[in-house]
C-alpha cells in the first residue's frame, strides 16, 4: 500500500529534471500522475518508466502559461481521471540575458512561465479540491525569490519571488477549506535549465549542486503527510558553496552588451 493511494496527482515540466523525478516518486506511492508539459516525447519516456515499474501515468502536452491550456488541463484531469488531489506546479524557464535590460518579449516569457503558469492552473485544479473539500499544492520556485542576483536574472527572481508570495496567499486564505499549499525554494539544482544561463557551470560546477531527486524527495514529503499538518515552505541549498565569480561576470558583461546593441 502507498501513501498516495487512490490519489491524482499532475506535475508540470514532468518530462525533465524534477518534473521528471517527481511524477515517479508520486507513482511509486500509488498515485496516479498526469505529466504534463510542453513537448510530448520526453513525457511519453516518463511514462513509460513509471508504467514499467507498475504505477498509473498518463501524459498531456500543455503549456501552461497559456491560461486556456491551463484551465483545458485541469478540466480533462477532472474528466480523465475522476478528481484532482495534488497539484504540483515546477515548469520553469529563464532567460539568457539576466541583467535588467533583458528585452520585455524576453521579461514576459519568464513571468508568463514561472508566475502566471503558476496562478493559471492553481485557479483551474480549486474548484475541485475546494469541492472535495482537500487539496495539496506544492510549487517549486527558486532561492532567486529571497537571495536575488546575476546567477539567476532579474526576471527569473522576481517571478519566483512573486509565485512564492502567491503560494503563501493560497495558504493563508484557504487553509481552513482543506487546501495545503507548499512553497519548496531551492538553489542551484543540476537540471537541464542550467544550459539557458549566459556561461552553463561545467561538469566540476555541477558536481557540488542538489541533484534532481534531492528536491523531488522534498515534494514527496510535503504530499505524503498527514492531512492534519502542511509543510508551508522548504528552503533547500548545497552543502558545498562553490565560485560563482566567473559566471556571474559573463552575466554582467552579455547584459551590459545587450543594452548597448
Amino acid at each position: 500500500m502507498g501513501h498516495l493511494d487512490g490519489q491524482v496527482a499532475i506535475v508540470t515540466g514532468g518530462g525533465t529534471g524534477i518534473g521528471r523525478e517527481t511524477a515517479t516518486r508520486l507513482a511509486a506511492e500509488g498515485a496516479r500522475v498526469v505529466v504534463a508539459g510542453r513537448r510530448k516525447p520526453p513525457l511519453d519516456i516518463v511514462i513509460a518508466d513509471i508504467e514499467r515499474a507498475g504505477g498509473q501515468a498518463v501524459a498531456r502536452q500543455a503549456d501552461v502559461s497559456n491560461v486556456a491550456e491551463a484551465a483545458a488541463l485541469a478540466e480533462w484531469t477532472r474528466q480523465t481521471c475522476g478528481q484532482i488531489d495534488v497539484l504540483v506546479n515546477n515548469a520553469g524557464h529563464s532567460s539568457p540575458n539576466r541583467t535588467v535590460w533583458v528585452e520585455h518579449e524576453e521579461w514576459s516569457r519568464v513571468v508568463d512561465v514561472n508566475l502566471n503558469g503558476v496562478y493559471s492552473l492553481t485557479r483551474a485544479v480549486l474548484p475541485a479540491m475546494l469541492e472535495r473539500g482537500a487539496g495539496t499544492i506544492v510549487t517549486v520556485t527558486s532561492l532567486a525569490a529571497l537571495r536575488p542576483g546575476l546567477i539567476s536574472g532579474a526576471a527569473y527572481g522576481a517571478a519566483k519571488a512573486a509565485a512564492r508570495n502567491f503560494m503563501q496567499f493560497v495558504h493563508t486564505t484557504l487553509r481552513d477549506r482543506g487546501i495545503r499549499a507548499t512553497t519548496i525554494v531551492p538553489a542551484e539544482v543540476d537540471t537541464p535549465i542550467l544550459d539557458a544561463r549566459p556561461h552553463p557551470p561545467d561538469a566540476a560546477a555541477r558536481a557540488t549542486m542538489m541533484q534532481a531527486e534531492d528536491v523531488a524527495r522534498a515534494i514527496l514529503l510535503c504530499v505524503t503527510m498527514p492531512a492534519r499538518t502542511v509543510i508551508e515552505e522548504i528552503v533547500m541549498s548545497p552543502a558545498m558553496s562553490r565560485d560563482h565569480s566567473a559566471e556571474i561576470a559573463t552575466a554582467r558583461r552579455l547584459g551590459e552588451h545587450g543594452r548597448s546593441g
